[in-house]
C-alpha cells in the first residue's frame, strides 16, 4: 500500500465559476477593509494628539563619531495643558533615557531623571532647561544630515499616556546647540 501527498492545494478544491468569483471578492474586499481599517486608525490616532494639544519641534541631536554609541538629543515640547514627559524610545538605539545636567564642583554631571514636567502653554527646550534624551546603545553611527525618529510618552495632567512621534535632525559633530526662537515651526505626530 502506498500514500502519496499533493502539495498542491488546487487538487482538493474545486469552485464553480460562481464560487470562484465570490471567493475573488472576498480577497479584495478585505484587502479594502484592511486598507480603510489601517486608514481610520491612523486618522483617529493623529486627531487624538491634536486633542492632546501637545507639539513637538527643533530636534536635533550632533552626529557620532566612530564607535560612539551613546548621543544626547534635544527639542521643545510645548502642551496646552499640564503633562509630564515620562519616557522616550527610538529604533535607533538600545533604549532613551530622560538626563539632566548640573554643575557641581566645576564639571558637569548628568543624572537620570524619572520625568520632565510640561507647564501648560509653556515651550519647554530640554537643554535650555537643563535636560536632554540620552540615547544608549546605538545601532549606528549618526551621520549629518540624517533623522532619528523618537518616540516620547508624556502623561497628561493626571490622565493617561500618550505617544507622541518626532524627529531630531543630525547636525554636524562639531555643531554648534541651535538658537532657539519664538518663530521657530512646531511639529508634532501621534502615535
Amino acid at each position: 500500500m502506498s500514500i502519496s501527498f499533493h502539495n498542491n492545494w488546487r487538487d482538493y478544491v474545486y469552485f464553480n465559476n460562481g464560487q470562484k468569483e465570490i471567493m475573488r471578492n472576498f480577497i479584495r474586499f478585505g484587502w479594502l477593509a484592511a486598507a480603510i481599517l489601517a486608514g481610520f486608525t491612523s486618522y483617529s490616532s493623529h486627531a487624538a494628539g491634536n486633542a492632546a494639544g501637545i507639539e513637538t519641534g527643533g530636534g536635533w541631536i550632533r552626529a557620532t563619531a566612530p564607535g560612539q554609541d551613546q548621543a544626547g538629543a534635544d527639542l521643545s515640547i510645548t502642551s496646552r495643558q499640564s503633562a509630564t514627559l515620562i519616557g522616550a524610545s527610538s529604533p535607533a538605539c538600545r533604549t532613551v533615557q530622560l538626563h539632566t545636567m548640573t554643575m557641581e564642583g566645576g564639571m558637569m554631571r548628568m543624572r537620570e531623571v524619572k520625568e520632565i514636567e510640561l507647564p501648560a502653554g509653556k515651550r519647554v527646550n530640554l537643554r535650555d532647561s537643563g535636560y536632554h534624551l540620552m540615547m544608549i546603545g546605538l545601532k549606528a553611527p549618526l551621520k549629518e544630515g540624517e533623522t532619528v525618529p523618537l518616540t516620547l510618552s508624556i502623561r497628561l495632567g493626571k490622565g493617561g499616556v500618550v505617544k507622541i512621534r518626532s524627529v531630531a535632525e543630525v547636525k554636524s559633530l562639531t555643531a554648534a546647540p541651535p538658537r532657539e526662537t519664538g518663530h521657530q515651526q512646531m511639529n508634532m505626530q501621534m502615535n
